[in-house]
Order: C-alpha cells, then sequence, then structure tokens
C-alpha cells in the first residue's frame, strides 16, 4: 500500500494561543487518526500570529481528510485547519 504526505495548515484564534500546546494535541489526533507526524514549522502571517504547517503521514487508503480537519479544529485554540498539500510517496 502507497503512502500520502499530506501539508495542513493550523491558524491559532490569537497571537495569545500557546503553539507548543496545540501541536502536542495534533499529534494526538494525528496518532489517532493513524498518520505519523513527520515535522511542524512555525510560520508568521501578520501583526505577530503565527501558524503551524504539519507535515504528516497516512496510508493510502485512509484517505479521507475530514475526521482528521474535524479533530484538529476541535482542538482548544484552533481557529481553523486548511489542506495545503496531498502528495503520494514513491520508492
Amino acid at each position: 500500500m502507497a503512502q500520502v504526505l499530506v501539508q495542513l495548515k493550523i491558524m491559532p484564534e490569537s497571537v495569545d494561543v500557546n503553539l507548543d500546546a496545540v501541536l502536542e494535541d495534533v499529534k494526538e489526533v494525528i496518532e489517532d487518526f493513524g498518520g505519523e507526524f513527520s515535522k511542524c514549522d512555525v510560520e508568521p502571517v501578520a501583526f505577530g500570529l503565527k501558524a503551524l504547517k504539519i507535515v504528516l503521514i497516512i496510508d493510502e487508503q485512509n484517505s479521507n481528510l475530514d475526521p482528521l480537519e474535524e479533530g484538529i479544529a476541535k482542538i482548544n485554540g484552533v481557529n481553523s485547519v486548511s489542506v495545503e498539500d496531498v502528495r503520494r510517496l514513491f520508492g
């Protein structure tokens, strides 16, 4: 079975949100979804607001990302979640 690389952009509710705590909760949601956390980058947006860019790997058969997005959206401090990129991994 092939694997798929997924990149998510997570926007916090405000500049006061603890991004480290959000990241830990996101990792739990990814694990519960059956994915594998790969990396996280913090991207400045504007006026001190920063977004989390999460990269994870999932099995191709588990390609419905709606439950993952809904789980992350329920995390305290998360304003929005968007799928930025989806790629099939070869090799």
